[in-house]
């Protein structure tokens, strides 16, 4: 039996207000903890969700920044 594809898709992220390692270190940690997201890359605002992003954003701006989804290029 061929196991299913995931549906998840790569969506941007802005955050606003990151200056430092310990800022990247508490998004990642709240975005790890938001059960749609499959992969997170901070560096770069990047999250792998099954998701629109939504939940990912509200999770960052619970602990602080200001995150909106960011325009599909």
């Amino acid at each position: 039996m061929a196991l299913k594809e995931s549906m998840s898709k790569e969506v941007r992220i802005q955050i606003e207000g990151m200056h430092c390692a310990a800022c990247v270190r508490r998004v990642t940690a709240a975005l790890e903890k938001v059960a749609e997201v499959k992969a997170v890359e901070v560096g770069t605002a990047v999250v792998r969700t099954d998701g629109n992003g939504q939940a990912a954003v509200d999770a960052v701006n619970r602990i602080g920044f200001k995150a909106t989804v960011a325009p599909q290029v």
